[in-house]
């Protein structure tokens, strides 16, 4: 299995908004089109493909936030396509992201945030060791922090 995270041009951009979630997770994470407006606002942020085998599967965005406390690196969307949901590709993707955060920005913790109801994401990311650090998003959504190569 290849996994690779593309950034988002003209070649994909189409197939990038075609993206969606279950509708039980609508309420938990904006869509790729809604993300991809955000970007264009934000300059930090970076919207990404998520792709097995040069198929696309999902959509990340992340960022580095250098204002935030001495700069954070934000993981702040991340879906897998309702047609690959349950096939363990949130696991293996999400691997791949904290990787690929590492590296491109050597950084030592990365940021989410999540609604408490999102059990689901909240289980997947404590598997990977995130854990809650009692803040708050704007959003009032929990912010989860992940130590990584400390």
């Amino acid at each position: 299995m290849n996994i690779t995270i593309k950034d988002i041009n003209q070649t994909n951009l189409s197939d990038i908004k075609s993206l969606r979630v279950a509708d039980s997770q609508k309420k938990f994470i904006e869509t790729p089109m809604q993300s991809l407006k955000d970007a264009e606002e934000c300059s930090y942020y970076k919207p990404v493909g998520l792709y097995m085998d040069e198929i696309l599967v999902g959509f990340a965005m992340y960022g580095f936030f250098p204002h935030e406390k001495g700069g954070r690196v934000w993981l702040d969307r991340y879906l897998i396509d309702v047609k690959y949901q349950g096939r363990g590709l949130g696991k293996i993707m999400l691997h791949a992201l904290i990787k690929h955060l590492y590296h491109l920005y050597s950084c030592h913790e990365i940021y989410l945030s999540l609604y408490n109801e999102n059990v689901a994401a909240m289980n997947l990311y404590k598997a990977f060791g995130f854990h809650f650090n009692g803040e708050k998003d704007i959003n009032g959504e929990l912010v989860m922090v992940k130590q990584i190569g400390v």
